[in-house]
């Protein structure tokens, strides 16, 4: 899956907003859970506290006495966590578990929750219970405080979290499963556009199906206006490509009758009209080659097997001058298939060998095979091959020898409908001795 891919920019954005949501959750629950454990905690405080109220005494001397500790060990043990205290004015009555320390709270009198220092230096929440006790007209307040070191909380919340966390871990990996499904399920109407397209550029549809969600139905409406004006334009491209061969194939062949006809008087200027004709019917021949590929465009490509293409070409060529003289070796997989329309390869090919047919001695070989994702078609002869210079001057439509018929735009007209169907045409020497022509193109 590439970065650019829309799937995967959705799927990392909903595990970040998942990831934020869990975060933000689990903040949130923490500071639920303070709370809770806080208001408990003081709820518990508080009725120790009125326990302990419910037990204190005054001493003739007017100091606080208890009755009974209360039953947790924690008052007993020295920093146990759980301190109580009380006060009666100037008199003060704490558990062992303070010590030799007592809770310094300053002047608050009236009841409620306040954190304190403990003995050790610990944090302690701690609940203040005022009330007066004694007889009436003679009562003493006394101010009863009783307090809970926060570690013991801070404990709890640690165990909260262990089991907290692996639960938003696994929140997160379900979660992230669960939107990576929806958006493969979301984006599936697009899957399904994409293999319609790509049956297009195959050939084998000529329209993509309009069965799609109303968010897309526009997007495949407008494709399938452009598929109908393209072959509206490509048969007119061709039509007009037709009537233009049409029209200049007369005028051709009156000036071609002109130079045989001056040819006793002034063989100079027939030579002249003659080579001057042949240069505009290659002219002509090459422009209605570019006509068809511009006309044929890339939205709809077609694909076919090369090698009925190639038998079919080279016993056409058997039938031509010094075509049955030649041994035809032919060496193409059934399996290779080329990027364009069947007379697309016929124009590519049919080129190639007819040049080989003109040059080669005794053998022309053809050869195709797929190596690392690339597929090649080769044609070679034994002829004299062609220099450096030579093949330069192909590409720009020159001619390689005058001793041979031809307008010497075949192999420019080959070029030109290769590298239009994606395929590019290479020239080197052969094993043979003479020319080897290679074209490649990607595999399909």
């Amino acid at each position: 899956m590439s970065r650019d891919s829309l799937r995967l920019r959705l799927g990392l954005a909903a595990a970040a907003l998942i990831a934020l949501a869990l975060l933000l959750a689990g903040i949130g629950l923490t500071v639920i859970l303070d709370r809770v454990l806080d208001a408990r905690t003081a709820d518990g405080l508080d009725r120790t506290a009125k326990l302990i109220a419910g037990r204190v005494t005054l001493a003739p001397d007017g100091s606080p006495a208890l009755s009974r500790e209360p039953p947790d060990p924690r008052f007993a043990t020295p920093y146990g966590g759980l301190y109580w205290q009380a006060e009666a004015g100037s008199h003060v009555l704490r558990s062992r578990s303070l010590w030799d320390k007592s809770l310094e709270l300053g002047k608050a009198d009236a009841a409620g929750t306040i954190d304190a220092t403990g003995p050790d230096g610990g944090r302690l929440i701690a609940v203040i219970q005022p009330l007066t006790i004694g007889p009436s007209g003679a009562e003493t307040d006394l101010r009863v405080i009783v307090a809970e070191d926060r570690r013991n909380l801070a404990a709890s919340r640690t165990t909260f979290l262990r089991l907290l966390v692996p639960g938003l871990v696994a929140l997160f990996v379900v979660l992230t499963l669960a939107m990576a499904l929806f958006v493969r399920r979301a984006l599936a109407p697009f899957r399904l556009l994409q293999s319609d397209l790509l049956a297009v550029h195959a050939g084998t549809r000529t329209r993509l199906p309009e069965h799609f969600p109303d968010e897309v139905r526009p997007l495949v409406a407008d494709l399938n206006r452009l598929l109908d004006a393209q072959e509206r334009a490509l048969i007119r491209a061709r039509d007009a490509a037709a009537d233009m061969a049409h029209g200049l194939k007369t005028p051709l062949a009156v000036l071609d009758a002109l130079a045989r006809r001056t040819g006793p008087a002034d063989p100079t200027l027939s030579a002249e009209i003659a080579e001057q004709a042949r240069a505009m019917g290659g002219q002509v021949e090459r422009a209605l080659a570019r006509a068809r590929i511009a006309a044929s465009g890339d939205l709809r490509r077609r694909s076919c097997r090369v090698a009925p293409v190639a038998e079919r070409l080279i016993a056409t060529m058997r039938r031509l001058p010094e075509g049955d003289s030649l041994d035809w070796a032919v060496s193409v997989p059934e399996a290779l298939t080329y990027p364009g329309e069947e007379g697309e390869l016929m124009e590519v090919l049919g080129n190639l060998l007819d040049n080989a047919r003109k040059w080669a001695h005794r053998r022309v070989r053809i050869t195709g095979q797929t190596e690392a994702g690339r597929q090649c078609l080769a044609v070679e002869d034994d002829g004299p091959g062609m220099s450096s210079a030579a093949i330069a001057g192909i590409g720009r439509g020159q001619r390689w020898d005058e001793t041979r018929p031809g307008t010497g735009f075949g192999i420019a007209i080959a070029r030109d409908v290769a590298e239009a169907a994606g395929a590019h045409l290479e020239f080197g020497r052969s094993e043979l001795g003479g020319l080897r022509a290679a074209l490649r193109w990607p595999g399909l």
